[in-house]
């Protein structure tokens, strides 16, 4: 299916992570779908990233910046505009579970906010204008963990339900201006660290296993592909009249029935 996403500008916090991770991903995708795909991100990853991309004819830039830092991110939007003088979509992918609990330092705990929510905020606030003219929409990437709780993790947690509360308020709050504001909700999605975390253990196929067998659609984990290709649909046209919702890509893990899990 055609998008309709051709030489839109599309910003992507968090997108330099390991090849197969869902932000480079979703740039992997953006490209595919003839669009220009703006990284932002603080791993130098993303210079490799973008030159791949410009080998290949994909107009494409990598602006380094630590996202805990809001002077960074105005300057990265500054240079985003400078190069292309608009921007059409932003996705608000970043965020690690860091595992700040209610044994870390307060220090910790604010941290992992700045990291996992204030960073959304300070894009959106920086972006603005320019999604304005372009009645563009914005894809806050979320985690099941904003709404089940996870334990030991009260930073991530925080974070990830605060980033839902404000997708529903930027829907409202920008209604008026045309631009559409969803969430995309995650739960099990293997990725390189996933992969990386079920390697540490020394039961890691078990759990791995114990986990699948928890997700109710296919008994598997849910691809970064998927995750990537519903992003770009709702971000696109083609969802025109969706706005304000919380999309879950994960397999009815967070919904469905238990008695569809296998019997134990």
């Amino acid at each position: 299916m055609d998008l309709g996403l051709k030489d839109k500008v599309i910003v992507v916090t968090g997108s330099a992570g390991m090849k197969g991770s869902i932000g480079e991903t979703i740039v992997q995708a953006i490209a595919a779908e003839g669009a220009i795909p703006v990284l932002v991100d603080r791993n130098d990853r993303g210079i490799a990233y973008a030159q791949e991309f410009q080998d290949k004819g994909v107009d494409s830039i990598f602006v380094k910046t630590d996202m805990t830092e809001p002077k960074q991110i105005e300057a990265a939007v500054k240079l985003i505009i400078d190069k292309y003088g608009k921007i059409d979509a932003l996705i608000n992918n970043v965020g690690v579970n860091d595992g700040a609990g209610l044994d870390s330092s307060v220090d910790d705990f604010m941290y992992s906010l700045k990291l996992n929510m204030v960073s959304y905020f300070v894009m959106v606030k920086e972006c603005l204008p320019y999604l304005k003219e372009s009645k563009g929409s914005i894809m806050n990437v979320g985690s099941k963990v904003g709404y089940t709780g996870q334990g030991g993790t009260s930073g991530y947690a925080a974070a990830k339900g605060g980033v839902l509360a404000l997708t529903r308020e930027w829907a409202v709050d920008l209604i008026n201006d045309g631009i559409r504001v969803n969430a995309l909700i995650i739960a099990e999605s293997w990725t390189p660290a996933y992969d990386e975390w079920i390697k540490t253990l020394d039961n890691g196929e078990e759990k791995l296993n114990s986990i699948k067998e928890k997700i109710p659609f296919e008994n598997r984990m849910t691809e970064p592909m998927e995750i990537a290709n519903q992003i770009l649909f709702t971000i696109s046209d083609k969802a025109a009249h969706t706005t304000g919702q919380h999309i879950f890509v994960d397999g009815g893990y967070v919904h469905l029935d238990r008695a569809l899990l296998p019997a134990q």
